[in-house]
């Protein structure tokens, strides 16, 4: 008896010790979801001091952190229910609330100076985008496992902030004031809210495998964006934003086209009628 005593408390040594170890590798993703928290609440920060610049380089910090900390869960085996909702929390300052700070700071506010309807409007433009933001990040909580994992319904939240961020450092460089300024930004913080609680499926890119071999032409592909960012990173980044936004609707029109072309070759090149 003592001896299978001593054998299960054994057993539960090792079972306490697989714990703590586990433990202590679930701290490596969150740390990077730590960090892009930390990048998006900087942003704000710099926002509100009139820092645009630094805003939008913060933005695009915690976006690099954000695809690392899921990634890196899934490389050492650490992915957790706590995981998944501090990562969409994380997401909903990082690319809900910081974007629509940092664009109502831009020039959203200044929709006031031409009534006070237009100044309304200037926050609830902001207002809309933070809900669809996180409309889309509870649709993609409650469909995550039940839809295809190659595309995603709806444009994600940090390409969407990337719109806006995109804008605004642009807007920034090369000094965009007046008032079609400040009818861009609201236009372009609407659509990005509308584009997130969209029907529009968009590619995740997940079904691209690191341990697969590409062709010589693919490898080439991210160095040259690479050198284009480092060359005018406003500008390229920006165009990155929304190539990537527009191509919802052109792969659903593209379908739609694909399907009429079937249904006319399946009715023999007969036209419809109406």
């Amino acid at each position: 008896m003592e001896q299978h005593s001593g054998g299960n408390s054994t057993v539960r040594s090792k079972k306490k010790l697989s714990r703590m170890r586990r433990r202590g590798i679930y701290l490596l993703p969150n740390l990077m979801t730590t960090a892009a928290l930390f990048a998006g609440f900087y942003s704000i920060v710099a926002a509100i001091d009139g820092n645009f610049i630094n805003a939008c380089i913060a933005h695009y910090i915690a976006m690099i952190f954000d695809g690392m900390d899921g990634r890196l869960a899934r490389l050492t085996n650490t992915e957790s229910d706590f995981g998944k909702e501090f990562d969409s929390l994380s997401d909903m300052v990082a690319f809900g609330l910081a974007p629509a700070i940092v664009v109502y700071q831009w020039g959203l506010e200044r929709l006031a100076e031409y009534g006070w309807v237009w100044g309304k409007l200037g926050w609830l433009a902001a207002f809309f985008y933070a809900v669809a933001a996180a409309m889309r990040l509870a649709r993609f909580n409650t469909f995550h496992g039940k839809v295809d994992k190659a595309y995603f319904q709806g444009l994600p939240s940090p390409p969407a902030a990337s719109l806006i961020i995109g804008m605004v450092w642009l807007g920034t460089d090369l000094g965009w004031t007046g008032e079609w300024a400040l009818a861009l930004a609201f236009v372009v913080t609407a659509a990005a809210g509308a584009a997130m609680v969209s029907p529009f499926t968009y590619s995740s890119f997940k079904e691209i495998k690191m341990t697969e071999r590409i062709s010589f032409s693919y490898a080439l592909t991210l160095p040259l964006i690479l050198i284009m960012v480092f060359i005018n990173p406003p500008l390229v980044l920006c165009g990155l934003a929304y190539t990537y936004a527009l191509s919802g609707p052109a792969l659903a029109l593209w379908r739609r086209n694909r399907r009429e072309a079937r249904r006319e070759a399946a009715s023999g090149g007969r036209p419809r009628e109406y």
